[in-house]
């Protein structure tokens, strides 16, 4: 059993408003065939929270009513969805970019047979997690043979042209610390990535992410149970950089959940702070804000829900599912 989170909506972070919207991030579902200690949806084999159809069908609606330009899939792993493969060649069909947040292993799963193949011919942009270029680390955080997995994956990739230069099929990883840390200069990371798995493995990569892990759901219970809760929310506000606010990813994006409601971020999706809009009011009832008002309303200029984890995308380098928002 978790911890029990303090509650994070009271805070002194600054107010931030929506600009245009330009990438739509899915949460197919909390299926994964993974259950990583960092997880901030608390996804693993065991859970059963799929989208239905008929929120997926909604999707490509959304994507040409509000000109979005970059489907950004994640989960769970967003593969093990029956309508994952379908949702790609629409969304192609359309001339949206589509990001996989990929971990790798989901490639060598059952039932998944060709994935890899699939993401080239589409041109997918391929988000993979890689904690570290090192066993030990790696199978720490994401369990027992996770590494071989993944150099495995990142090899089969490679082969099929993804991480080359030239080749339009974008392999970028992602760092995560081990624990309550903040992550060290991406660039410089990168460099030491890109060595260690080329000389080790002959592996190929565009860029790397390094994010900050969030105080909330799998990774803030760790810390609650630890001990170190106060402290990593004391690190993160001490590290709060201003200039990050301008490119924090939320002013762009946002987040579905697997129901389709809609959110500012994907953390404030697990926290259930609901995304601001006018369409909240059906018939004099409150309700949550769905996909489907997206078809109707422009939420530009909107308000932005805010709260102390906030402070995890805007300290040092800051971080958003781009990676750092600054060197």
């Amino acid at each position: 059993m978790h911890a029990t989170l303090p509650l994070l909506q009271t805070t002194k972070f600054p107010s931030l408003s929506r600009h245009q919207l330009t990438t739509l991030q899915i949460n197919l579902g909390y299926r994964c065939n993974l259950a990583c200690v960092h997880c901030h949806v608390n996804a693993g084999p065991n859970r059963k929270e799929m989208m239905g159809s008929e929120t997926l069908a909604l999707i490509p609606l959304v994507l040409t009513a509000r000109n979005i330009t970059t489907l950004d899939l994640t989960g769970g792993a967003p593969e093990l969805h029956n309508g994952f493969r379908q949702l790609v060649r629409e969304a192609g069909t359309l001339g949206v970019k589509v990001i996989d947040r990929c971990n790798l292993t989901i490639l060598f799963e059952p039932g998944q047979d060709g994935l890899a193949e699939f993401l080239a011919t589409q041109q997918v942009e391929i988000v993979a997690s890689l904690p570290c270029y090192s066993l030990a680390n790696v199978d720490k955080q994401r369990g027992e043979g996770v590494f071989d997995k993944s150099i495995l994956a990142l090899q089969k990739l490679n082969a099929l042209g993804y991480g080359h230069n030239g080749s339009g099929l974008t392999l970028n990883l992602v760092y995560n610390p081990q624990g309550a840390s903040l992550p060290p200069d991406q660039a410089k990371l990168q460099a030491t990535y890109k060595r260690e798995l080329y000389e080790n493995f002959g592996i190929l990569f565009n860029e790397l992410f390094t994010l900050t892990n969030m105080p909330i759901q799998r990774f803030g219970s760790t810390l609650i149970s630890n001990g170190q809760f106060n402290d990593y929310m004391r690190l993160l506000k001490e590290n709060f950089a201003a200039a990050n606010l301008v490119n924090v990813m939320c002013r762009n994006l946002i987040s579905v959940d697997w129901k389709g409601f809609l959110y500012d971020c994907d953390f404030n999706q697990q926290l259930g702070l609901e995304l601001g809009l006018a369409a909240q009011s059906l018939q004099g009832h409150k309700r949550k804000p769905h996909l489907r008002d997206l078809i109707n309303e422009d939420p530009t200029g909107r308000a932005i829900r805010v709260a102390d984890h906030c402070y995890g995308c805007t300290a040092a380098q800051g971080s958003s599912c781009s990676g750092a928002l600054h060197e």
